[in-house]
């Protein structure tokens, strides 16, 4: 098989680097009457919003924080209204993944005729296409999900216990400041978080089969690379910037659609892990780590050529039969989860066989019942995996 034929498109601006809030003044309009977005008071207590202020100058503004961890669309609503009736024109949004994926929502559902809840499907809304968007940008405080350098973003609706994607061409930060040095003040529960996260992005789209696709298959397993080099000096109160910036630009790569053009993309995970976030709350990438290696058993025929090669290229895995190899990059990957504090079984975050039945009929209901690269994991293969990670 080759390279599938692709349409690429990614317009956002970095601004990378130590100090780069300020060039925000450049690429603002003076005019423009922004909302700055954040969730907790986080970027208050570490001055990363004074900072924004600064840079901002004498334009307008206001602010709208309280984003939750996992975005939920009753709160972004609020500010929806909040522009609609003040008449803002301009999104800042200054935090992490969730903040960034609402505010991307916001920014969607402010331009949205009729109910916003209609830019989702899978039972809870019509799917109906974004037509535009109001501008936006992004003050990266958490490497993890490359909301800032794509036009993808995943939302909770707490009433009808789902947690959903929608995605636009409209919906892409007109740029993004990644200063390593907003990193700094991270706990190590969200620094491991951020690893583990970016690392099965780029599974998601290189687990899945061999198509001669040299330069995306050599760039993820670069990505996967780094991360497992970088993990051990990833802590908390160890502050070196060289390591910072390239665990910062790594998650950025993780998923902003340079590895990824052309070749087959899963997303199983992810369907099965928000599932999870949805049921009991739980951090998105916990969620990942024990569904991914359970995936790679259940899935092994379909996964089989691409984990040897991951085996091989990624943990360097050259002894044995690619039997063996099979075996050992999934040992492999579950060690280095549990290097950095994280899950591997789902009974460690709070799933029990009796929780896979339920979770089951939430997939049927959101209409994810033909999920992976093919089309081929049936719910009675989800139900396999959830039973294989517990």
């Amino acid at each position: 098989m080759a390279i599938h034929n692709f349409n690429f498109y990614n317009p956002t601006r970095i601004l990378f680097g130590q100090g780069q809030i300020e060039k925000i003044d450049k690429y603002i309009p003076k005019q423009a009457k922004i909302l700055i977005t954040y969730g907790g008071g986080s970027v208050k207590r570490f001055g990363t919003l004074a900072k924004v202020l600064t840079a901002l100058g004498d334009r307008q503004y206001a602010e709208f924080g309280g984003i939750e961890p996992n975005p939920v669309y009753e709160t972004l609503m609020k500010a929806v209204d909040k522009i609609k009736k003040e008449g803002f024109d301009y999104i800042l949004a200054v935090g992490g993944g969730s903040v960034i994926d609402g505010t991307k929502f916001i920014a969607a559902a402010a331009k949205f005729p009729g109910d916003p809840i209609n830019i989702f499907a899978k039972g809870v809304g019509q799917g109906q296409a974004i037509q535009e968007a109001l501008p936006f940008a992004s003050v990266l405080t958490l490497p993890a999900t490359a909301s800032e350098m794509n036009s993808g973003g995943v939302i909770t609706f707490k009433e009808k216990q789902a947690k959903l994607s929608f995605g636009s061409p409209y919906t892409f930060p007109q740029f993004s400041v990644l200063d390593p040095e907003l990193t700094y003040t991270l706990p190590q529960r969200q620094l491991n978080n951020g690893i583990c996260d970016a690392f099965v992005h780029v599974l998601e789209a290189y687990l899945t089969q061999p198509i001669e696709a040299m330069i995306q298959d050599g760039w993820s397993e670069t990505a996967l690379r780094t991360l497992i080099k970088l993990s051990p000096q990833i802590k908390e109160g160890h502050n070196d910037y060289a390591v910072r910036a390239n665990f910062m630009w790594t998650c950025t790569q993780a998923l902003n659609g340079f590895m990824s053009p052309g070749v087959p993309e899963d997303w199983s995970t992810h369907n099965l892990g928000h599932e999870i976030t949805a049921f009991n709350g739980t951090d998105h990438a916990k969620t990942l780590t024990p569904i991914i290696l359970a995936t790679m058993k259940v899935r092994k025929d379909e996964k089989f050529a691409k984990i040897v090669q991951y085996a091989e290229n990624v943990w360097q895995i050259q002894a044995g039969d690619d039997e063996a190899k099979y075996q050992a990059a999934i040992q492999a990957t579950e060690d280095f989860f549990k290097s950095v504090d994280m899950p591997v079984r789902l009974a460690e975050i709070g799933v029990n066989a009796e929780d896979i039945d339920y979770l089951v009929q939430q997939l049927e209901r959101h209409q994810m019942t033909a999920l992976g690269e093919n089309r081929s994991q049936t719910l009675e293969i989800s139900r396999q995996i959830y039973q294989t990670a517990l």
